[in-house]
């Protein structure tokens, strides 16, 4: 008896081990499948990828019309506007395509497929926010690099620095993260996609006219400032404002002077990591508590 024992400990440690290693590779094999499941749902209805670089260009194209002849030192300082306005674009185009976020999964709630998932052998149910915000994240940097391309071929705006190039897709990552990970988790709580859908024509375009994308600070009334000094979208339009104009990098320049504290270009930067850091702790803690 002793001996049988112990030779089925030793057949079934390696067993268990095995399944330990390659528990990770099981997780990313999830995502994988979820990721090329979106990808598949967008190739069928390209709509919403179209649409979502059509209106940034219809703003940028639009404004940068309406205000050409305007005088220089008008809203800017020895800016032309469509210069000034291409940063809010690029901004505005990360966050109308992350509050999309989380139609799919609010569609998948109304046809059931997401209870199909929830009960399915998932190794990890973060799997579905994971998958959800690393598609939201390439679809919304592919948008930004075509209107990046767009302005360089239409007003002859060259960003050749890759640095500076790799600093606005950063900032563009961090603002779909955020806001991404806030509409996955309102798919989660409303009631359906008539409500979800709603809430975003609501906070879209207060969001844009809230922020410096049209016009700076200074320019405001005191109590828009005050929203927009709150606005995370702010921070990140003049952190790209700065780096498309900028000739020589300076970390501690003030870049935003709001309402309450001047702030510099990496107190900013700090602060969207932190928002982003904060955001999807909540979201995720939301959705655990909402399905546990």
């Amino acid at each position: 008896m002793k001996n049988f024992s112990s030779n089925i400990t030793i057949r079934l440690e390696p067993k268990c081990k095995f399944k330990k290693e390659n528990t990770h590779y099981y997780i990313y094999g999830e995502i994988f499948a979820l990721i090329k499941r979106l990808y598949i749902q967008t190739k069928r209805r390209p709509s919403m990828l179209i649409s979502g670089i059509i209106q940034p260009l219809l703003w940028l194209i639009l404004f940068g019309a309406l205000f050409q002849n305007a005088p220089v030192s008008l809203l800017t300082s020895n800016t032309k506007y469509n210069s000034f306005l291409s940063p809010g674009i690029i901004i505005f185009t990360s966050f109308t395509g992350s509050i999309n976020a989380g139609l799919p999964l609010m569609f998948d709630r109304e046809f059931g497929f997401l209870n199909r998932l929830l009960i399915s052998p998932l190794k990890s149910r973060d799997s579905l926010l994971i998958s959800t915000v690393f598609f939201i994240v390439t679809i919304t940097t592919g948008q930004t690099i075509f209107i990046m391309l767009f302005n360089t071929f239409m007003y002859k705006q060259n960003i050749q620095d890759i640095i500076t190039i790799t600093f606005i897709l950063i900032i563009n990552i961090l603002i779909t993260l955020s806001i991404a990970s806030v509409s996955i988790c309102l798919a989660f709580l409303l009631p359906g996609h008539i409500e979800l859908l709603a809430l975003i024509l609501i906070i879209n375009l207060p969001m844009l006219f809230s922020s410096t994308a049209l016009a700076p600070l200074s320019f405001m009334p005191y109590w828009l400032q005050i929203i927009a000094s709150i606005n995370p979208l702010t921070y990140a339009i003049e952190i790209i404002r700065y780096l498309s104009n900028m000739t020589n990098l300076q970390n501690n320049k003030f870049i935003i002077q709001n309402v309450w504290i001047n702030i510099t270009f990496n107190h900013s930067i700090y602060l969207l990591i932190l928002i982003t850091i904060l955001s999807i702790t909540i979201v995720k803690n939301i959705i655990s508590y909402k399905f546990e």
